[in-house]
């Protein structure tokens, strides 16, 4: 096989590994592919660099997904920008994909932040409303061990923060995928970029558009986490409260159809309407969930109570027929099914948290 042929389907492979999320590293990436294509070991010349691997990632995003990902690019720089914005004493910097223009679906935003105290920049966030989590992580390297401060943000997008004391912020940081000095961009900087790259762009209107945008994840958890305290009658739901049945429902769910979010997200909220109107909990719960959920989730969710008839052959010709008319009539049984299954007592469920993470990487992965 020709040395050209054998880099650029090495370069290919490992761009699948990646894109796909199967592996997060380049080097790994690399290597597998390799393995995977040549049956036994390759030349060091023959493996191509990181950045034609990020080139072949690239071109699978434009690939898969078109104009969204144009789209995505420039709500996650105002999300940034935003962030650069609240951040501005410890003087931030945006790096990586979203400043390059490299991002795919699943990318975040990245961000170093300059700072001798990590407390103070986790306190500035909460007290903006973001939600956050500090990571602590040991890297070896060069046979020295050295801890990296991070903070993470569970936001509109995926944001995570790495916080370098406050004399490093003219360190020039090496991008592991290029060996060069990484780019980087201050409050000023991005923002010229956007009045360069999106002439036609209200910055400051589409700013404060991407300022009060909601993220619908918080919402759900806001919902989801008072179920904890509604008590229901033992002859219909001996396993418990509210959450405790609505968790084992979303499990059986996702055991299903694992990527459905519409379908995961009509068995996660179903029942959220009664922790505000147990007398009517289906107008309820979709009342608070206007805006943030589809009209296929939104339909699951209303005719669920109607679907529990067509398992135990209550409902009636007409009305029956009405459902089966939907193109997610199908779904709408198996919701039935799994909320009738989710009532069994002493099983293990996930966490509010880890039911929510898995629908965000889902929906960061399909869009």
């Amino acid at each position: 096989m020709q040395n050209s042929k054998l880099r650029r389907q090495i370069a290919w492979e490992a761009a699948r590994l990646l894109y796909s999320r199967q592996e997060s590293e380049y080097y790994r990436a690399k290597m597998k592919a390799a393995r995977q294509i040549q049956k036994g070991w390759v030349k060091p010349a023959d493996l191509p660099s990181n950045v034609e691997i990020r080139d072949q990632v690239q071109l699978m995003a434009r690939m898969f997904e078109g104009q969204r990902r144009d789209e995505r690019l420039l709500e996650m720089r105002l999300h940034a920008l935003r962030l650069l914005t609240v951040l501005d004493r410890f003087r931030p910097r945006l790096i990586g994909s979203v400043l390059t223009g490299h991002i795919r679906d699943g990318s975040d935003i990245d961000i170093h932040v300059f700072s001798d105290s990590v407390e103070a920049v986790l306190m500035l966030l909460q007290d903006e409303g973001f939600v956050c989590e500090v990571e602590h992580k040991q890297v070896r390297k060069q046979g020295e061990a050295r801890i990296f401060h991070h903070i993470h943000i569970r936001d509109v997008f995926p944001i995570e923060l790495t916080i370098y004391p406050a004399q490093k912020v003219r360190y020039v940081f090496k991008s592991s995928i290029t060996g060069r000095a990484i780019e980087r961009a201050s409050l000023a900087e991005l923002e010229q970029l956007l009045a360069r790259e999106y002439p036609e762009l209200d910055i400051d209107e589409a700013a404060d558009e991407a300022a009060n945008q909601v993220d619908r994840f918080q919402v759900f958890e806001a919902l989801l986490l008072p179920l904890e305290n509604v008590k229901q009658s033992p002859k219909y739901h001996p396993e418990g409260d509210a959450l405790y049945h609505t968790l084992q429902v979303f499990q059986l769910a996702r055991e299903e159809l694992p990527y459905d979010e519409e379908f995961l997200l009509a068995a996660l909220l179903h029942d959220v309407g009664k922790a505000i109107d147990p007398t009517d909990h289906v107008q309820a719960g979709l009342e608070a969930l206007e805006g943030f959920i589809t009209p296929r989730t939104e339909w699951l969710i209303a005719h669920h109570m109607e679907a529990h008839g067509i398992r135990d052959g209550s409902i009636g010709a007409r009305a029956h027929r009405r459902l089966r008319a939907d193109e997610s009539y199908e779904e709408l049984v198996l919701l039935s099914e799994c909320d009738y299954g989710g009532r069994q007592i002493g099983v293990m469920v996930p966490d509010v948290d880890e039911v929510l993470e898995y629908l965000r990487e889902l929906s960061q992965m399909c869009g």
